[in-house]
């Protein structure tokens, strides 16, 4: 990317991975096995209440090819074949699932020293188009998408968003969900020894004049954990302890209270464990 503008799906999403990534509330287990002839395993089990699902990947890289496989616990087989390079700036992707024969989708990424921009088709007799661009730099980008249902022309979506990011700090503007949501994030890097980072989230809703927030914040407890917190105007109160107890593996402990609920458990608790050889 250099010194050119990220993806359109990248404005806001420092603010929004501190206030939401990797909190789970169920449990969860990953298990990655890489390999240097360039075929990769990654196995992931998901235990939901009383229901447990999981799924097997592999990755395989050769030259500028990298073809991902995914078989999960209902027989689905989901492929993508990805090509870097195609032209200089270009990469494009091809997806399908088996068995469902009208799943397949095209996908081409282009990036340019002041654009960057994301298209997808599906590859069907109705398929959907979906287009989003940005350009500007990585300080200041400026950006937008569209979906269009070929089969309603109708557009299914379209937003728009603008971010500012500097080393300490990163804010972000989106107008979303077809202009019914306005969306403020904010993320600051305290310079502390322990790497404190505080977030925030605002979404203002137009049609019910409604205000939401969130509020969030990260630090180093020691070299290998991390722990997070975020505070929700809707009475929720989250917490998120992730130690590396390997080099390449993490253990992740979430928690959460819902001041509101009379009836029922209150609390939802969550484990995640990532084993990387």
């Amino acid at each position: 990317m250099g010194n050119g503008p990220a993806p359109f799906s990248d404005i806001g999403k420092r603010a929004k991975d501190l206030l939401y990534k990797d909190y789970n509330f169920d449990q969860k287990f990953s298990l990655s096995i890489p390999s240097t002839t360039g075929l990769g395993l990654v196995a992931t089990g998901l235990k939901k209440d009383q229901i447990f699902v999981g799924d097997i990947n592999t990755l395989y890289k050769s030259g500028n090819t990298i073809v991902d496989v995914k078989v999960d616990t209902y027989s689905n087989v989901t492929t993508k074949i990805t090509v870097n390079d195609i032209l200089h700036g270009t990469k494009a992707a091809l997806s399908f699932n088996i068995p469902d024969h009208k799943s397949g989708k095209l996908y081409v990424h282009y990036v340019h020293p002041h654009a960057a921009i994301d298209s997808s088709i599906g590859l069907n007799p109705s398929p959907q188009l979906e287009v989003s661009a940005a350009i500007g730099s990585k300080d200041l980008c400026l950006g937008a998408e569209v979906g269009f249902n070929t089969t309603s022309a109708s557009f299914t979506k379209y937003n728009a968003g603008i971010a500012f990011n500097r080393p300490d700090f990163s804010a972000a503007l989106m107008l979303a969900d077809k202009g019914q949501n306005l969306k403020a994030s904010y993320i600051h890097y305290v310079d502390r020894p322990d790497g404190l980072t505080v977030a925030a989230e605002i979404t203002h809703r137009f049609s019910s004049f409604e205000n939401r927030f969130t509020i969030g914040s990260s630090q180093s407890i020691d070299p290998v954990t991390v722990l997070k917190t975020r505070f929700s105007d809707d009475g929720k109160a989250a917490l998120q302890v992730q130690r590396a107890w390997k080099p390449n593996s993490l253990i992740t402990l979430s928690a959460e209270y819902d001041s509101t609920k009379i009836f029922g458990s209150s609390t939802r608790l969550g484990l995640g464990l990532a084993l990387k050889p």
